[in-house]
């Protein structure tokens, strides 16, 4: 599990989720026979009932195959803006420098599925979630099927019955008010879209 002040803690469901949705290239980890293995993988989140699932695919060579089989406990970590927070952006010291991060770790049990049709059906659901900005969206059906046939026959599929999430939303909650406004702004004066990313986390964590 992950190290959970409960400054940081975040538990409500629906912010958990949205986080994933919008951080879905996550990260697949497993211990198994050969040791931990971890693969970085792009999921579609899907609701059945009270239920969350978490899908994707691995190669089929992928030694984390041999993992989800067993059937044991994974972890998907989705990992969110960062930003390094300077000393100097309080109002009072001494104090020191430390990092500002988002992050959801998801945990569950993994089922290993081969069945082409629904490989077929997740595939284009991923690709067309992610086609839908583009002007001229590729479309996995035009494909010619004998080579699409041979692609899916080079992966495996797979479906996380999440059994538990954990939220932790570093962003200055120890520190005293006053400084929160010293750092959102310094980190709205820097360039990189992490630093904007985390201000408008804590701007927005400042108005509940």
């Amino acid at each position: 599990m992950v190290y959970l002040p409960p400054a940081f803690t975040e538990t409500r469901q629906q912010v958990l989720v949205a986080h994933i949705e919008r951080h879905e290239f996550g990260l697949l980890m497993s211990h198994g026979t050969t040791g931990v293995i971890a693969s970085h993988i792009p999921f579609l989140v899907e609701r059945d009932g009270d239920e969350l699932h978490l899908l994707g695919h691995l190669a089929r060579p992928n030694p984390q195959v041999d993992d989800l089989r067993q059937g044991k406990e994974v972890l998907a970590i989705f990992s969110g803006p960062h930003a390094y927070i300077s000393p100097n952006w309080y109002a009072a010291g001494p104090a020191v420098p430390t990092w500002n991060y988002v992050d959801v770790h998801a945990y569950g049990t993994a089922r290993v599925i081969e069945d082409s049709n629904w490989l077929r059906s997740l595939l284009v659901r991923l690709s067309d979630r992610h086609e839908a900005g583009s002007p001229t969206p590729w479309r996995m059906e035009k494909l010619p099927e004998p080579y699409l046939r041979g692609m899916l026959k080079g992966i495996i599929g797979f479906d996380i019955a999440v059994t538990r999430l954990e939220g932790k939303y570093k962003l200055s909650q120890n520190r005293p008010a006053v400084d929160r406004p010293l750092i959102i702004a310094a980190l709205e004066r820097r360039e990189d879209p992490d630093s904007h990313a985390v201000a408008r986390r804590m701007r927005e964590r400042e108005s509940v």
